[in-house]
């Protein structure tokens, strides 16, 4: 158990990492939504592709937050850190809620949009790094996997936060919700920045921190310390290689991606997905602690590891008991009339275009992209010199070449193309969306917690196998960054990549390979090289 003193400790940490979560976890939640707001000015697919790149920005600058703020927090303290990393995030969250749309700014308002996202991530990168450090230097020996579990609880517990206020607001707002209300959790960020301000003004200092100042054992270089001498850097590389790696892609699966999966791919509506998903973390996240513990007693490998290893062997039956369970009809569909796509593979292009400058109108993309925006599943056929057409079951939707059309009449033609196979499709039992009376929620519900755990597996001891790792002088920045990396560039990139993925294959499934290969990976590299500190004295 933990002390009265100890609690409040993690109380006070925890609960400014909660509100920084939830800012950062917004945008997330509402990226189809901010795809319409901000990147109106390209076609549907582009757009939403764009918006997680967007996403992916905040996640893409962390390494750099953690080299700042991490390097600060070696230097003049935690306490002060923190504060600087809250003000930042929460000041940047709640201009996102008060910028103008693409309609108003034109392409100035993209641009405005992914800076705020970069300062967003540069403040998580700084956070993490001392939330953890500073639990850790307060708790007792054989206690930093219960006690630094509880910051990890955070991350879930501000995805539930958001994903609360979101429905509240979805409910209370109605149809605006969509034209104005989403920015209401955004602005909401300025109460929950003066909230975590006071109660990181009431910590006082680590007590590790404070003993090194007293001595004179601070280090007046930790970035140099950290990344430029063999011992500790090859440490940082096998910390995110052979842990935060794949720690971070089974973790946004398991939360991210898969309620992207469900709205996107699964056409589950927004409300009921976001329920479901709400459901799981809250029965989940208990066993943050659970495992935190648990690594305390067994050592933190074994749980990291496994966690890993258990995700990659199920992810693929899991989110096939999701279709079947959550969309039934497109699981029929598929199996009693399957879309293939018959072209000329040399004419396909990947249809990725972050600028909104590209034209997709070969017949093969015409068809792949109508494809995509509707959210079918098909498979490739290969036929040189052939105009594209979509095979579904027995009939046939011959597509038409674009590149010779003037914009306008390759519009209308593409919207012709589009009504007929829609037609089709719906003739051969493919659905617009998910019928909410054929969904199993209880089961659902199952499978999402499941995929939760697994997240509380790999996550809740990682705080501290990262601080059993590093001495402490330089503990804030050498644990920083190679968490930063694994979870801001291998975990925040996931669902773009995921998604280009299954854009690209046709398979509603082919994304998950990204998660599998990497969890793998992350199991053999740290079983075999990284070392089991936790058993060893904190620094």
């Amino acid at each position: 158990m933990v002390d009265k003193a100890h609690r409040k400790v993690i109380l006070a940490a925890s609960l400014g990492t909660v509100f920084e979560w939830y800012d950062f976890y917004l945008y997330g939640s509402l990226a189809a939504i901010i795809s319409r707001q901000f990147f109106s000015g390209v076609n549907e697919t582009t757009a939403f592709i764009f918006a997680l790149m967007a996403f992916a920005a905040g996640f893409a600058v962390r390494p750099f937050g953690a080299l700042v703020f991490g390097r600060l927090g070696d230097l003049v303290g935690r306490k002060q850190t923190f504060l600087i990393t809250i003000v930042i995030m929460g000041l940047s969250t709640a201009l996102v809620g008060l910028l103008p749309g693409y309609a108003s700014l034109g392409v100035a308002a993209p641009i405005i949009l992914v800076l705020l996202r970069m300062l967003q991530g540069l403040a998580l990168g700084g956070e993490y790094g001392g939330a953890a450090t500073y639990v850790a230097e307060h708790a007792p020996p054989g206690k930093r996997g219960l006690y630094t579990s509880w910051i990890q609880t955070t991350a879930t517990l501000g995805l539930f936060l958001s994903l609360l206020v979101i429905l509240a607001c979805r409910s209370l707002f109605g149809e605006q919700f969509e034209v104005w209300g989403w920015r209401v959790p955004f602005l909401l960020s300025i109460v929950l920045l003066a909230v975590s301000v006071y109660i990181r003004l009431q910590l006082s200092e680590s007590p590790v921190f404070l003993e090194m100042q007293s001595e004179g054992t601070l280090s007046k270089a930790p970035l140099s310390e950290s990344f430029t001498r063999w011992p500790n850097l090859k440490l940082v590389l096998l910390s995110l290689f052979g842990g935060t790696a794949g720690e971070a892609v089974v973790w946004y699966c398991g939360q991210f991606y898969a309620l992207f999966f469900l709205t996107q791919v699964l056409r589950v509506e927004a409300f009921t997905a976001n329920v479901l998903i709400a459901g799981a973390l809250l029965l989940g996240t208990p066993f943050f602690i659970v495992f935190g513990s648990l690594s305390d007693r067994i050592g933190r490998k074994p749980v990291v590891l496994g966690g890993c290893l258990l995700a990659a062997l199920t992810y693929f039956p899991l989110f096939g008991a999701l279709t079947h369970y959550a969309n039934p009809a497109i699981e029929a569909a598929a199996t009693a009339n399957p879309v293939v796509v018959v072209a000329d593979a040399s004419t396909c292009q990947f249809q990725f275009d972050p600028v909104g400058r590209a034209v997709f109108t070969s017949s093969c993309d015409v068809a792949k992209g109508q494809l995509a925006r509707l959210g079918v599943p098909y498979t490739n056929e290969d036929a040189p010199g052939a105009v594209a057409q979509v095979r579904i079951g027995s009939s046939v939707v011959p597509s038409f070449e674009g590149g010779g059309l003037a914009a306008a009449d390759f519009t209308t033609r593409n919207a012709e193309f589009g009504r007929v196979l829609g037609s089709a499709l719906q003739n051969a039992g493919y659905p617009a969306a998910a019928d909410p009376a054929g969904i199993n929620h209880a089961m659902v519900l199952v499978i999402l917690t499941v995929l939760v755990v697994y997240v509380t597996m790999v996550y809740g001891p990682i705080a501290a196998w990262l601080v059993d790792l590093f001495p402490a002088r330089i503990r804030y920045t050498s644990m920083s960054l190679p968490y930063h990396i694994g979870n801001g560039w291998f975990g925040g990139f996931l669902p773009t990549v995921a998604f280009a993925l299954v854009a690209w294959s046709g398979d509603m499934y082919y994304g998950l390979w990204y998660p599998v290969i990497v969890a793998v990976a992350t199991a053999v590299i740290g079983a075999i090289w990284l070392p089991e500190a936790s058993k060893e004295g904190l620094q």
